[in-house]
């Protein structure tokens, strides 16, 4: 460990998360296959257990699963302050470049090559599949455990509904007790240097949570204040959305769009833009913000949506922390969890399969683009090479394409 990381680990949680937020391309299962490399692999901020514990967590609750995980690991490292940096790190990059461009782009039709663009999704197709194989030799090592990865990469590639991921792993938790014990408890006591929050603290976020989830609607309608009215938007979307940032986009055009705050035209426009961008999806609520037509709008109302959306996996993640934590010295927790982390391998490759390999993989010449990224992450490159090296090999084959064509 450094001494910059022994001295000051809330600069350091910063700068990392900030160059996180500057490179982890392919939304937010790439994301996790990225923190696992950095704090897991890399700096081992965090055990392998632990890193399983708080991503099983985080896809019980609603919201960001990847953005909570680095609010969870930032708070783990530095506490609250942790937490804000490291979320702070993670999203700004994403919402300053979407802001810029639905303020000064969107109208001018400069978008990035679509080479450019399905390159980095190609590059996530290798990141998603590097983190299966991982969790996978980690977290499957029974039988058992192998059939549940199965069964709940079937449940999530057959259903459609964003809950559909919670039961799965409700019924993985369910299953876990029958597991045969493997010696890797999944869920260990909190390490020492571990800012852990104290239940009373928890349990007034979550009263936090559960009461502006209550209330906002309720003083929307009474106030007739449009910056409230967005609020409540952009709170409830937080608090209620399953499935992580490609759910919510679709969920925040149904909000946004027959109100008439703002055109459907420039909503598809940020919304290409928002996969086009590095860091948490969740961040196209800053563009929303910046480009709607009634105030507050702006960089004002950039910073309103931006914090109104994220403040729910603030509120969940400080709520829940303190008893999930507390869970670590029960036997039927950790059997429980063996089950969960298991089904969280099959979730994880469900999403390889769609939407990230579908979305990026359309003829041979991808998927051996991806293959090499893949490879060479499992010889411990770092990861902005790979994304160079597959951003460079698509806008490579894209060339060859159009001079064949030609």
């Amino acid at each position: 460990m450094s001494k910059v990381e022994s001295d000051r680990p809330l600069l350091q949680v910063l700068l990392v998360f900030l160059r996180l937020g500057l490179s982890s391309f392919g939304g937010p299962i790439a994301h996790i296959g990225y923190f696992r490399r950095e704090f897991v692999e890399r700096r081992v901020w965090i055990a392998e257990q632990e890193f399983a514990g708080l991503l099983a967590m985080c896809q019980f609750l609603p919201g960001p699963a990847s953005s909570q995980m680095g609010i969870a690991i930032g708070l783990r490292r530095a506490g609250v302050m942790g937490a804000l940096a490291a979320w702070t790190g993670f999203t700004l990059p994403s919402a300053l470049l979407l802001v810029v461009f639905g303020l000064n782009v969107v109208d001018s039709e400069l978008l990035l090559h679509p080479s450019w663009i399905h390159g980095l999704l190609v590059a996530a197709v290798a990141v998603v599949a590097q983190a299966v194989i991982a969790m996978s030799r980690q977290f499957c090592r029974t039988a058992m455990q192998w059939v549940l990865a199965g069964a709940a990469a079937l449940a999530c590639l057959w259903g459609t509904a964003g809950l559909t991921q919670i039961v799965v792993l409700i019924a993985a938790a369910a299953a876990g007790w029958i597991l045969p014990h493997t010696g890797d408890d999944l869920l260990s006591a909190a390490p020492a240097g571990t800012s852990a929050l104290t239940r009373r603290f928890g349990a007034v976020s979550l009263a936090a949570f559960l009461l502006l989830l209550g209330s906002l609607p309720l003083a929307a309608a009474l106030s007739g204040n449009h910056a409230l009215a967005l609020v409540d938007r952009f709170y409830r979307t937080g608090s209620l959305v399953f499935g992580g940032g490609h759910v919510v986009l679709p969920m925040l055009q149904a909000q946004v769009v027959p109100p008439g705050w703002i055109s459907n035209q420039r909503f598809l426009a940020g919304y290409a833009a928002a996969q086009a961008v590095p860091g948490p999806l969740f961040s196209f609520a800053a563009y929303l913000g910046a480009t709607m037509t009634p105030r507050p709008h702006g960089w004002p109302g950039a910073a309103l949506c931006l914090l109104a959306i994220f403040l729910p996996s603030f509120l969940l993640v400080f709520g829940v922390t303190p008893f999930w934590e507390s869970l670590a010295g029960r036997e039927g927790a950790r059997r429980a969890l063996r089950g969960i982390n298991a089904a969280v391998v099959g979730v994880l490759f469900a999403a390889l399969c769609t939407p990230v390999f579908t979305s990026a993989i359309f003829r041979p010449m991808d998927l051996a683009l991806a293959a090499i990224g893949l490879l060479l992450l499992r010889w411990r490159t770092p990861g902005w090479a790979v994304l160079l090296l597959c951003t460079a090999g698509s806008v490579l084959l894209h060339a060859v394409g159009q001079a064949s064509a030609g």
